[in-house]
């Protein structure tokens, strides 16, 4: 009997991770119809994260950065594009939507976040290089304290006052420290870790959820009146972020795998981060954008990579096999 209970936890964790659109548009239609039930739920959404980010940690090996010395033209581009096509395609596309300073602001705050948790797995089912997307997602996570808030305050500056320290020690408390926790929970009790890793899927699918939730009653009444126009930005800054990231990729002369990693990882972004530095350092509106994220990249995460798994792959490079954890 105990010997199935893992195995039952991985098929839920996976079966979970499968309709998380679903899941999240389900828990943002009762957020949106009562938003009172979940209005003290804003304070929540830094620990959510770290729940998450631990989970990250907890799946990354050493193997995994040994892919930046393997592949550092691959590896270089990936991360470049990452925090240049998105961030600028969000100030693009809030000028010419005139979004207000705190929508804009949100935006910018989703294109400057390190790729998203769900993107080695669509990596994989879009018969990508795995292994290089684990490598891109972690890196880009690491540069996130950094980068993010450099990149917020110059874009993000001319329409609200930006705290770049501020962001980089929210980012450092709920990204970096649950990652390098993560990273020696494995290291120094494998064991402990062996057992609780198939149920961070859900764990994580579960956090996102409450962002979500979260996130939408604490800004019901400002998706009334905006809520398409923010849906109509989101998907045009995914959609953009996927087919130039790919772009990118196939002018710098990638591999047919490589490509599809890269456009995925630009497309995906940690919008659970950037809703979390939403909440506590602007306004609850200004995460609205993150939590739209965070169903459409799902959803067209899912359908480019249900594409891409029926198309052949010509003169694929041998690539790492092994399903990744929805975690990452």
């Amino acid at each position: 009997m105990d010997d199935d209970k893992p195995g039952t936890l991985k098929r839920i964790s996976s079966l979970a991770g499968t309709w998380l659109p679903l899941i999240v548009i389900i828990a943002g239609v009762i957020a949106m119809i009562t938003p009172a039930t979940f209005a003290g739920w804003s304070g929540a959404v830094p620990w959510l994260l770290s729940v998450i980010m631990l989970g990250m940690g907890m799946t990354l090996r050493g193997s995994d950065f040994a892919v930046v010395l393997r592949k550092p033209w691959a590896m270089g581009v990936g991360v470049l594009a990452q925090y240049v096509i998105m961030p600028c395609l969000a100030l693009l596309i809030s000028v010419v939507l005139r979004l207000d300073p705190v929508l804009a602001t949100g935006m910018i705050l989703v294109g400057a976040a390190p790729g998203g948790t769900s993107s080695n797995v669509m990596t994989f089912l879009a018969k990508g290089d795995t292994a290089l997307s684990v490598a891109m997602t972690t890196v880009s996570t690491l540069l996130a304290p950094i980068l993010t808030p450099l990149l917020v305050l110059l874009l993000a500056g001319r329409y609200l006052p930006v705290n770049p320290a501020g962001l980089f020690v929210s980012i450092v408390q709920v990204v970096l420290v649950p990652i390098v926790l993560g990273v020696l929970l494995r290291r120094f009790l494998p064991r402990l870790v062996d057992r609780i890793v198939d149920a961070m899927p859900l764990v994580s699918v579960l956090g996102i959820t409450g962002v979500v939730m979260a996130v939408v009653a604490g800004s019901a009444s400002k998706i009334l009146t905006v809520g398409p126009l923010v849906v109509l930005a989101v998907v045009v800054h995914n959609v953009a972020g996927l087919a130039l990231g790919y772009g990118a990729a196939k002018l710098t002369r990638l591999d047919v795998p490589s490509r599809r990693t890269v456009s995925i990882e630009v497309g995906l972004q940690n919008s659970g981060l950037a809703a979390t530095l939403a909440t506590v350092h602007f306004n609850p509106v200004a995460a609205l954008p993150s939590a739209i994220f965070s169903v459409w990249h799902n959803i067209s995460g899912s359908l480019l990579a249900g594409y891409w798994s029926r198309r052949p792959v010509p003169s694929a490079l041998p690539t790492d096999e092994t399903v990744p954890s929805p975690t990452r």
